[in-house]
Formats: C-alpha cells, structure tokens, sequence
C-alpha cells in the first residue's frame, strides 16, 4: 500500500507500509519517500525484504538511481538491512547519526560506503532536498544511543522513528489515527520496553512542541493525525514510566531456566524440579 501523505505541485510525501510479507515471522515496517521538485530523499529505506517491492514502488513515482539521500533514523537491520542493495542500485548517500557512521559500512560489500556517509552530529542539523530543508532533530535512546527524528515543514510531517509505534498490520498502519486514546494499547508495550526512560520523553516533546505539526508518522504502525490527537501523544509520553524506570535489581539475577532448542521455551532448571521448587 502506498498512502500519499501530503502533495502540492513541486512536493509529496509518501509512506509504503505493507511490502514485507505479514506472516509474523517479521515486524511491519514503514518506508518514506520525499520528494521535492527533481529532489528526493527515502526515509528509512529497510531490511532486505522489503527492498525488491519498495524499488519497484519508489519507480513509480521517482528514478530511484535520481535519489539525494538515503536517510536512517537510527542503525537498526529494519532500518537500513538493505543498505548494500541501495548502494548498488543508487548514487544516493546515507545520511546517519556519527554514532553510527562506522557502523553503517558491516551492512555493505568492502569499499562500498566509501566517502557515501554523512555522519550527523549529535546536535542534528538542516538537510537540503530541492529547494527545502529536512531538520534532522536529535531523538538519542528513543531508543537508539544515535538516534534521529525528521521533520518536513513543508508538509508538517514529523516522522518519528520508533516513536510513536504502533503493533499493527500493513492494512491498518495506512489508516492514519485521530483519537490517540483508544489507539494507546497497541503502543503501550512497545513503548515501555523501547524507550529508554520519562526523561528522555519529556525532553524531545518540549523540542517537538515547538513546532508546527499536523502529522506524526512513526516507522511502524499508523500516523497519528490532527492536532488534539497530537497533542494527547506529546501529554502520554510527557507521564509514560518505561525503559530503566522500571527495571531493578530483580532483572538482574543469575538466570536459573533452560532454553530448549525444540520448543523454544523455556524450562525450569532440573535442580529445581526436582527438589520441588
């Protein structure tokens, strides 16, 4: 599915989210195409099975080997897995946090990212795609340590990363949310283990506030839309406890269970069973 999330005569944003086959052996994920004028950048262009459908679709609407910039919110394999197969299929850069810009060439053949990445500081920046700027805001240990958020002003969209994911099929990540409250339960868990701690939450929504923003779009699951939707993100991550907040010394134990290879389950330990504990 591609959903057209804003277009005017000289720019478009577009949201691919359903090339990776659901058969739950791996997680939906959102891939980005801005364009602006002869320019255009892919946003978080994903793992090696997503790349033959999204070159197929990016075709469609931009010559892909005409692509600025390859630009990833963070180092993870649903992030940039493909990364070689881009490098090969386009002269485009990768643009990346500098925490990750050593990292990015284990993804490629040897040589291959050669003078091809642009490492981001960790203050972010302001990228230039046609005749606008992408401001690359800085989002680090939401949840990756070098982490980056993407803001459009042209179109208002904020695309967040893994901020703001929800767990839900391709179909439904097309369907952009407008009452957050009874969207919270398919991010509630995601968000309490991936976001590293309510500091960090409270930080980057009194930055995202500052600007104009009439869409989040994350790299999983659906847009959040219109502003009391928005607005009621920005005040539950403001109070959301997750990550160390809520780990103690009780996840910290020596483990006792088995992991049996056949079932993939754990077992307790036979010193445990059979003294009856």
């Amino acid at each position: 599915m591609t959903l057209e999330l804003y277009r005017d005569r000289n720019h478009c944003c577009l949201m691919f989210s359903d090339l990776i086959e659901e058969n739950g052996h791996a997680v939906q994920a959102n891939q980005f195409l801005i364009i602006d004028e002869d320019a255009g950048a892919l946003i978080d262009p994903g793992g090696n099975l997503a790349f033959n459908e999204l070159f197929m679709a990016v075709s469609r609407h931009f010559p892909p080997r005409q692509l600025s910039y390859l630009i990833a919110s963070h180092a993870d394999p649903d992030i940039i897995g493909s990364l070689d197969r881009w490098m090969s299929s386009t002269a485009a850069p990768l643009v990346i946090s500098r925490v990750w810009e050593r990292f990015a060439p284990h993804f490629t053949k040897v040589g291959k990212s050669d003078n091809r990445v642009i490492g981001v500081p960790d203050s972010g920046g302001r990228l230039p795609l046609g005749r606008n700027d992408l401001l690359l805001l800085p989002a680090h240990f939401l949840h990756s340590e070098g982490n980056f958020h993407f803001y459009d002003p042209v179109s208002r969209i904020l695309f967040t990363g893994d901020l703001g994911v929800s767990m839900v099929t391709g179909a439904q990540a097309g369907q952009p949310v407008t009452d957050l409250k009874a969207h919270i339960p398919q991010m509630e868990g995601f968000h309490r283990r991936y976001m590293v701690a309510n500091k960090i939450l409270r930080l980057w929504a009194r930055m995202a506030r500052q600007l104009d923003i009439d869409m989040l779009v994350p790299q999983h699951g659906a847009p959040i839309q219109g502003q009391e939707a928005i607005d009621d993100f920005f005040a539950w991550v403001e109070s959301l406890m997750c990550g160390i907040d809520l780990f103690d010394e009780q996840v910290y134990q020596i483990p006792s269970a088995r992991i049996d290879p056949i079932s993939r389950q754990m077992r307790p330990a036979l010193r445990a069973v059979a003294n009856g504990v």
